[in-house]
């Protein structure tokens, strides 16, 4: 068996982002910018006014002396003239400062009467004054290639005059269930039969990833309808299969999937819950084979095909936000796998985060695993762990997953 370390890089390897494609800025959020995003303009493009107030030459300014009042600098159009000796022009926050002002006296600070303004207190040169290009020049790059746009960025390419931005193309994920047993949620259940979990928490993990999902029909337990339904994926950039990938008599994934050219590269890993994850190719399209049980299909899909979706998808960071928290509970020693088990997170006495493991750790109890905050993570052969002690957590609760 593969260590997870392993796995993860084998499946990394041989990965390549999608392509670009040009959206409309506002539609780019969650996406990953192919190039960077260079400013089209400097900003502000004009000195401008941080205040509302006069623009003044700062050297006629005295405690109490008086400056004619010229005209006035409202936003989006500019005072024509200049001010002179002895002049100000009325302006206000954003407005362009005036040819010869080097300060802005701001309106608390002075008493405007009829054409005339009385000084209370002087500012000092450039005070108040936001200077062209302050926040950016023209060719500055903005936003780097491979940066998740966030809300922020998206204001700041907007403020560098983009309409329309490049970023990775959102890579397709077909997703495949298998099993006689499945059907889909809301029809009726045959005796023996379970609703279908797996796809439709895949199609939301993937999504999540900054994926698109195409959820297959589910194939009988035969190496025929598994193959024929997985035969149109040539559009996609990567396979997920949940279920069928252990050793079982009914357990054809990867026999029905060679009949396609799947190549195998593994399908054992040392994981608790996941042992049967399977890993290989079918032309240009990664497979990845998940565990039929839905809480081993989840964990593997965050452990492994998130990653993989981020690097197809272009993102720099891959790996799932882990914490340190400390043990709410007693572990005993673990054996060759690693563990991942579902726990809920709280807060310590004295602040700290307090990971407890839920005491049944079944790979089929979706509802602990919806209950879950955090996985926490146990090496291979780790000692047994007393309440207190600190563990390595991922935070579930920050994936909004």
């Amino acid at each position: 068996m593969l260590s997870v370390a392993e796995a993860q890089a084998r499946i990394l390897a041989d990965l390549v982002s999608t392509g670009p494609e040009l959206v409309p800025l506002a539609d780019s959020w969650g996406r990953i910018a192919a190039a960077d995003i260079a400013a089209r303009l400097d900003n502000p493009p004009a000195d401008v006014s941080a205040m509302d107030g006069y623009a003044v030459r700062a050297g006629d300014c005295a405690p109490g002396g008086t400056l004619s009042l010229v005209g006035e600098s409202p936003a989006g159009h500019p005072f024509p003239g200049r001010v002179g000796p002895g002049e100000t022009v009325r302006i206000y926050t954003g407005s362009v400062v005036p040819d010869g002002a080097d300060a802005i006296l701001i309106q608390e600070n002075a008493q405007e009467d009829g054409g005339t303004v009385t000084v209370a207190v002087p500012p000092g040169a450039g005070q108040h004054i936001r200077r062209r290009g302050q926040d950016f020049a023209v060719d500055q790059v903005v936003v780097p290639a491979g940066r998740a746009l966030t809300a922020r960025d998206i204001g700041l390419a907007a403020a560098a005059n983009h309409a329309w931005v490049a970023v990775r193309r959102r890579p397709v994920v077909a997703i495949l269930s298998t099993g006689d047993e499945i059907a889909l949620p809301g029809d009726p259940i045959a005796p023996g039969g379970i609703a279908n979990s797996n796809t439709p928490m895949l199609a939301a993990l993937v999504r999540a990833c900054g994926g698109v999902p195409v959820m297959l029909p589910s194939a009988r337990d035969t190496v025929s309808d598994i193959a024929r339904l997985a035969h149109g994926i040539e559009t996609a950039d990567l396979l997920l299969t949940a279920g069928g990938a252990s050793v079982g008599r009914y357990d054809l994934v990867q026999q029905g999937l060679e009949r396609i050219g799947l190549t195998v590269d593994f399908w054992k890993i040392a994981m608790r819950p996941g042992k049967p994850l399977m890993h290989g190719r079918i032309g240009r399209v990664s497979v990845l084979g998940l565990p039929g049980n839905p809480v081993a299909a989840l964990v593997c899909g965050l452990v492994f095909a998130l990653p993989a979706i981020r690097a197809l998808a272009g993102h720099a960071e891959r790996s799932l936000p882990e914490d340190v928290a400390i043990l709410g509970g007693d572990l005993p020693e673990n054996d060759r796998r690693a563990d991942y088990l579902r726990a809920t997170l709280s807060r310590a006495p004295d602040g700290r985060l307090l990971a407890t493991a839920f005491s049944r750790q079944d790979s089929a109890m979706l509802h602990t695993l919806a209950r879950s905050q955090a996985l926490i993570l146990r090496p291979p052969h780790a000692p047994p762990a007393r309440a207190g002690e600190p563990c390595r957590v991922v935070r579930l609760d920050m994936l909004a997953i």
